[in-house]
């Protein structure tokens, strides 16, 4: 295009300014040129496939055809965006769980089917597994190893996903609950920190969302939310006590495509710091491990220091008491706009 668009313009100061043969028959051609294009397929300049809507003409003016190819490239180029757009949204569709392909049942069996395939998992332990989330699901409760005393239960994800979904029936999070159609049962959708802020706090728990939006260290990593870390489980630290056993909440914490739990911290002699995370993503039978007792070797599967964590962005929940009705309230209203706290 770019040298076509030089002839033309040659051919138009030359035409303006002489009468010569020369001059003439370098209009001439430049008309032939511009009459053979305009009857012709246009390549396109941007996706290489061919234009269909210039249609035969004569003695079409060159500025009129260089319009035109430009109008061309234009609607190429809009329908070349347009096209990458709606690849983007499918991927989003699909990495967020909204394309339809199948809820927390289908997806457990799905990744239980590959350990077994992999030999990661023995087919007496997948026939376990298998009878025992049927359970959970029929009962709304976790009746499986995930107990985390003999006391108390854990509710199972679809039992977490109803709850959510009565926060948003509730008014709570009414953007969250627009962008999933008010439904997450069923669905693979995530659960991400603005989801679980509703859940806790539509059951009266305060609890606030800190944005770690950016890097605050060096090569992209995160020094700032460790700090915040050590903070949250000091304020019960007395005297200089090595170890101290909080009563403290775990901290939800949440990056792109992920989630874990923070139970604690660690401050090492020289000053650094390492957060101790569980990470659903582990090796079950190296958590079980933790359940005959913790030591410093069991320790290492918890362990993450600041150069692990270096996605773009972090979030975290974290609980700070209980609220009142008129404090559920007044967080109901707000939460019609999230905001967050951001560091830095």
């Amino acid at each position: 295009m770019t040298s076509l668009l030089g002839g033309q313009r040659q051919s138009l100061g030359s035409g303006s300014s002489s009468s010569s043969p020369a001059a003439n028959a370098t209009e001439t051609q430049g008309k032939e040129t511009a009459q053979a294009w305009c009857g012709t397929e246009v390549p396109s300049i941007s996706s290489g496939h061919k234009g269909s809507r210039l249609k035969p003409c004569k003695n079409l003016g060159d500025l009129e055809l260089a319009q035109q190819l430009q109008n061309e490239e234009d609607r190429q180029r809009r329908e070349e965006t347009a096209k990458q757009e709606r690849e983007e949204f499918q991927k989003l569709q699909r990495q967020y769980g909204l394309d339809g392909s199948g809820g927390y049942k289908q997806q457990s069996l799905k990744n239980m089917e590959k350990d077994v395939a992999f030999g990661r998992m023995q087919p007496s332990e997948y026939h376990k597994r298998k009878v025992d989330m049927m359970e959970s699901l029929a009962f709304g409760i976790d009746e499986g190893k995930t107990k985390t005393s003999e006391n108390s239960s854990i509710p199972c994800i679809p039992k977490i996903q109803s709850l959510i979904e009565e926060a948003w029936k509730e008014g709570f999070d009414p953007q969250g609950a627009s962008h999933f159609n008010g439904k997450l049962q069923g669905t693979r959708a995530w659960i991400g920190a603005c989801e679980i802020y509703s859940l806790l706090t539509s059951l009266r728990l305060k609890c606030q969302i800190i944005d770690f939006h950016q890097s605050t260290g060096p090569s992209g990593t995160h020094p700032r939310l460790f700090e915040w870390v050590l903070n949250y489980y000091s304020l019960e630290k007395e005297n200089n006590a090595k170890v101290v056993c909080s009563s403290r909440p775990p901290i939800y914490l949440q990056h792109q495509g992920h989630s874990r739990i923070i139970i604690g911290i660690e401050e090492r002699k020289n000053k650094s710091l390492c957060l101790l995370i569980f990470d659903p993503g582990s090796v079950s039978q190296d958590m079980q491990k933790l359940l005959k007792g913790i030591d410093g070797n069991s320790l290492r599967l918890l362990r993450r220091f600041v150069g692990s964590l270096k996605h773009k962005q972090y979030q975290i929940v974290a609980v700070d008491g209980v609220l009142s009705v008129e404090e559920k309230t007044a967080r109901r209203k707000a939460s019609q706009l999230f905001t967050a706290q951001r560091i830095p």
